[in-house]
């Protein structure tokens, strides 16, 4: 699908989506519980959906109903299991090692761009760790159960090979250490895992490098809430910079989400994204806003997302008309105060389609983006919310 965007002015007021975050860390713990969850998630998603597939297969039951799914503890009897983890990263280092530790063997496999990004720092402590597995990158076969133990993870590649581990480890029959070999980068994500681990009754103890995890029982809460996305509400909130008087309902001012971070981000022009790599894209439309020059810096892990977000952040804004060039680990940005407008590519990715779409207000022409279609990735109903806050859209 391609969009034609028409620049307009935007206002209005929006709920925000369920963060993607916590509903898969939530999802999943339901599933590992002793007794079924009910959870409101007011929206959902491909990526959201992957994981409720996987957990399906594994062998727990999904319901929905008003605003809400019920999610009942796994039925571990299940044969012949594929894990189909879509293009969901989140997902595909999640239940690897969730899903080693309750079966002897299954099979994982995904899509887009997925296959491409990396698994090894996490499948090499699973190997030393009683697991076999045929191969570093999806699609991948797996035999043996995980045992608790010691795992050594850098701390600056993915926090997702750490939020996996930190949901599986409580139920190995021995007990485990985890330690970061390198400083952590993204903490708010394992923090949100710590946070979710705590609702079903599983307790970690913290160091500053390590983690220990006795075996425990997942404990259903019975009904739990996903609160509000703010990495998605980011575009929002930058969009109300630019061009208009918009108001998001529905997020937690409190929250552990690193993405709240924008509210302070939106205003730097020295902005280091080690604790922020999502919010590189809509940032720089932001700098692009501005009048002089904006520096991105400790970005480097994004050239392994959906896309490398360096690269196709730039090409996106390049092509709008944007003075921006890519760095070893980030982007510098010179802006005018406007763009032009024209066509870009969307890259399968849906943070740069989004942040396209959100360029548009300061642009002089219509931008048309193409491969837009990957919204639904995290935010389906995205162009409808567009539209909604008084945005011409056009779908082709």
């Amino acid at each position: 699908m391609n969009v034609t965007i028409i620049p307009s002015h935007l206002s209005g007021t929006l709920n925000a989506i369920a963060s993607k975050s916590y509903a898969h860390r939530i999802i999943i713990a339901a599933a590992l519980s002793n007794k079924p969850v009910n959870i409101y998630l007011n929206t959902s998603s491909e990526d959201i959906e992957a994981t409720i597939s996987c957990i399906t297969a594994l062998g727990s039951d999904i319901t929905y109903k008003k605003g809400y799914i019920t999610v009942t503890p796994l039925r571990l009897s299940q044969k012949n299991i594929i894990l189909d983890c879509g293009e969901s990263g989140s997902t595909a280092r999640f239940m690897l090692p969730i899903a080693a530790a309750v079966y002897d063997k299954f099979q994982m496999t995904g899509h887009g761009r997925l296959p491409e990004r990396p698994f090894t720092p996490l499948i090499s402590q699973m190997r030393k760790n009683g697991v076999s597995i045929d191969r570093d990158t999806l699609p991948l076969s797996v035999s043996g159960r995980l045992k608790g133990g010691n795992f050594e993870i850098a701390g600056n590649i993915s926090s997702q090979y750490i939020t996996g581990l930190l949901m599986a480890l409580p139920l190995c029959k021995d007990k485990s250490k985890i330690t970061l070999t390198s400083k952590l980068q993204s903490s708010a994500y394992v923090d949100m895992t710590l946070d979710v681990l705590n609702k079903f009754g599983i307790y970690t103890e913290k160091t500053d490098t390590s983690y220990f995890i006795r075996p425990q029982q997942y404990i259903s809460p019975e009904e739990i809430i996903v609160e509000g996305d703010w990495s998605n509400a980011a575009f929002w909130i930058v969009a109300d910079k630019l061009c208009g008087s918009i108001k998001i309902n529905g997020l937690n001012y409190n929250s552990l989400q690193g993405d709240m971070n924008i509210l302070t981000a939106v205003d730097k022009t020295q902005i280091d994204a080690g604790e922020i790599p999502d919010l590189v894209p809509i940032l720089s439309v932001m700098a692009c806003a501005k009048k002089g020059t904006t520096k991105i810096y400790n970005a480097q892990r994004l050239r392994l997302k959906e896309s490398d977000r360096l690269m196709t952040t730039a090409k996106m804004l390049g092509d709008l008309g944007a003075d921006i060039k890519e760095t070893e680990d980030g982007l510098l940005i010179k802006g005018t105060g406007k763009l032009k407008g024209g066509i870009c590519d969307g890259f399968n990715d849906h943070r740069i389609v989004m942040s396209a779409a959100i360029a548009s207000c300061i642009c002089e022409n219509k931008v048309t983006i193409t491969g837009a279609e990957a919204v639904g990735k995290s935010y389906p109903t995205f162009f409808d919310d567009f539209t909604l806050l008084g945005g011409k859209v056009n779908k082709s």
